[in-house]
């Protein structure tokens, strides 16, 4: 069996779901407007860059968990998948990830964001396995706080280390897509590294490694 490993944000999405939930934070009067909207994006600019912090972000953007009950948090994410995640699927998405389906490689989203977004929307695209940066509980409510290692750059590679070794499966193969300089270190474990709608420091290494690069904002891509 393979594994076919996928980053969400600006890849498998046209549009990144750590923002966009700030945003729709702002948009629904949760957190307050203008300076929540200020930070939100001088840290996706900073991410963009490959210079976050990740545990100052992770403070920022889960200090607004802490605030609610996680009934009402839920009911709001449940709105924003359906408003803001929904239509930014990446339109070669489905068909991506039917043919590794049916290729019967096993499919495993690895993202930054944290699990509280992404959980839902990787149940709305069909795959079970989900490695996310993990935010705190503790008694029923969110601490703000990061859980084990935060799944962000180098994180990355030692979370799927931690996870291949509770699976009972071995991997002949592994495949890696993503859109962001920040997944260098694990691109570079893989063993076909993709480029997916690639920024310029990812598309430069792409090049000059000779890693294929695609874009998943139109149905015709393909998978390698």
């Amino acid at each position: 069996m393979n594994l076919a490993i996928f980053d969400l944000d600006n890849t498998l999405l046209a549009g990144d779901s750590d923002y966009l939930w700030g945003q729709f934070l702002v948009e629904q009067g949760i957190v307050d407007g203008p300076s929540y909207e200020a930070r939100n994006r001088q840290f996706y600019d900073q991410y963009k860059a490959g210079t976050l912090d990740i545990y100052e972000f992770c403070a920022f953007s889960m200090g607004p968990l802490t605030q609610h009950e996680p009934a009402q948090l839920y009911a709001w994410r449940e709105q924003f998948v359906r408003e803001k995640i929904e239509p930014i699927v990446a339109k070669g998405t489905p068909a991506l990830l039917e043919r590794h389906r049916a290729q019967g490689d096993r499919l495993l989203i690895m993202t930054a964001t944290n699990r509280f977004i992404t959980e839902p929307i990787a149940a709305l695209l069909g795959i079970e396995d989900l490695i996310a940066t993990d935010p705190e509980m503790k008694d029923g409510r969110y601490t703000g706080h990061v859980a084990g290692i935060p799944n962000f750059q180098d994180g990355k590679v030692k979370r799927l280390e931690l996870w291949r070794a509770q699976q009972a499966a071995q991997y002949a193969h592994t495949y890696f897509y993503s859109d962001s300089r920040n997944d260098l270190p694990l691109l570079l474990k893989a063993d076909t590294a993709i480029a997916v709608d690639a920024d310029d420091v990812l598309l430069a290494e792409a090049a000059k490694r000779g890693w294929p690069s695609i874009s998943l904002r139109n149905e015709s891509s393909a998978a390698i």
